[in-house]
């Protein structure tokens, strides 16, 4: 194991990047441990660590000028709970091809709430089931989540989520799953608020259950999806007419970007 020393972040190749940042570069040291940070003074915009043998994402120091911190090609499988009061203004964090697996190990993240740009493609947690829409309704400042623009549908479908939640126990998230699983029924999936219409009404037909889901996923609006919500639980299953069938609404007006 390599400790990352005062030493070698002196010896470290500093300088200003392509966006006239300024870079310390730390990578291929096999690094196990992130530690020491205080040696640098604070004095840097970006600092790469990738391509080393780090297991968990941490910052002992305090470190208000950092935004970006580069940890591509690690052992990454736990994330500080600190991070966002260590690195205030942390807004970009890549963590392409590491080994974060489950919700419950990005939920830290949500104290990282000046995140803007995450990047965790090549992780197993990617392919978790409504795995985007968490990590959304977690981060209300992100606007771009593997490379890909984080769209007004996306936003409002993981805000009303977790307004639902709120509502169910009385605010704030128990855990990650759990969570994940609530937002995901604003998001496309609806199946818990198509059971709990159903203690109440006559069960749905299959076909009226696919129109609502499909009307839910392609919401372009805070209020239409409000109102599919309230349709869901009076049970009035009909509110999906042939007007409003969500196959009618393009693509382009679902996916529009925020901050655009």
């Amino acid at each position: 194991m390599v400790r990352l020393t005062a030493d070698m972040i002196a010896r470290s190749p500093a300088f200003l990047n392509a966006m006239k940042d300024r870079e310390l570069d730390l990578r291929g040291n096999k690094i196990a441990v992130i530690e020491n940070l205080a040696a640098t003074q604070d004095q840097f915009d970006v600092i790469d660590l990738s391509d080393n043998e780090i297991k968990k994402v941490e910052c002992m120091a305090v470190l208000k000028r950092l935004n970006t911190l580069l940890l591509h090609n690690n052992r990454v499988t736990r994330i500080s709970e600190s991070l966002g009061k260590t690195l205030p203004n942390l807004t970009a964090l890549v963590l392409t091809n590491n080994l974060l697996s489950t919700l419950t190990e990005l939920e830290p993240l949500a104290s990282a709430s000046s995140l803007t740009s995450l990047v965790l493609v090549d992780n197993p947690v990617t392919k978790v089931k409504d795995y985007r829409t968490f990590i959304i309704a977690m981060l209300p400042r992100l606007r771009v989540l593997d490379y890909k623009r984080v769209s007004l549908a996306e936003r409002h479908a993981a805000e009303a989520g977790l307004r639902q939640r709120s509502k169910r126990v009385g605010g704030g998230m128990r855990n990650a799953e759990d969570g994940a699983s609530v937002v995901a029924g604003a998001a496309g999936g609806a199946d818990a608020d198509v059971a709990g219409a159903s203690a109440l009404k006559a069960k749905p037909t299959e076909e009226q259950v696919a129109k609502i889901k499909l009307a839910i996923a392609n919401a372009t609006s805070l209020e239409e999806m409000q109102r599919l919500e309230k349709a869901l639980k009076s049970g009035n299953f009909e509110i999906v007419t042939a007007s409003e069938r969500p196959d009618s609404v393009s693509e382009g007006g679902a996916g529009d970007d925020v901050g655009a």
